[in-house]
């Protein structure tokens, strides 16, 4: 006879999987921040002020997108793709970064593409990640075995629920032709994606 099981309890067969030590889906990163778009614009005057105190800040149409991804994730990471001098290494290295720890306490671990290739099971042991200038590594061989660490993470983050922000110059294409439809699908599912697009911020 089966015990009192109610079947519309969420966590029912979580918990169940777990008592016999079975994989469950990691639980996803959400956030949601008041006032995204006065946040988003103070952080990013105050990075791009450090960076060049004389550049002056352009409030860039696919900003509005990255704002609307900071009032909701959905629990999904964000994919921004496309012209290079957009603000996308700045967005994803510091002004992302500082938003989640301001609010959330949270720290995002950050690396280029390149030292992903040196640290990917360091990396692959945190929760958020943040990836900039994808497309500029090279295939890893770790001890005659070749790794394609992008891929390593899409998986990882789609089992695990970790959130991964990446920033390219590639096009959806060019990652596509470079890394193969499997990542290019893992990068759909899993995130966000905006894309950049017009004159250069270093012009």
């Amino acid at each position: 006879m089966q015990n009192n099981i109610d079947h519309n309890d969420p966590n029912f067969f979580t918990e169940k999987m777990k008592g016999y030590c079975l994989p469950v889906p990691g639980e996803k990163v959400h956030i949601k921040i008041p006032n995204a778009k006065i946040v988003f614009i103070n952080s990013f005057k105050y990075f791009l002020s450090v960076e060049d105190k004389h550049k002056e800040f352009v409030f860039f149409p696919e900003y509005e997108n990255v704002v609307k991804w900071l009032e909701n994730n959905e629990g999904r990471g964000l994919f921004l793709f496309g012209s290079c001098g957009r603000g996308k290494t700045l967005i994803s290295r510091y002004v992302i970064p500082s938003i989640f720890y301001a609010y959330y306490n949270r720290v995002c671990t950050i690396k280029s593409a390149i030292q992903l290739n040196q640290s990917i099971d360091d990396v692959l042991e945190k929760k958020i990640i943040s990836i900039d200038d994808l497309g500029t590594e090279s295939l890893l061989n770790d001890f005659g075995n070749k790794r394609l660490p992008i891929a390593e993470l899409l998986d990882a983050t789609e089992q695990n629920g970790k959130l991964l922000i990446i920033s390219t110059n590639l096009n959806g294409p060019e990652v596509e032709q470079r890394y193969g439809s499997r990542v290019l699908e893992r990068i759909v599912s899993t995130s966000k994606r905006i894309e950049f697009k017009g004159e250069s911020l270093r012009r």
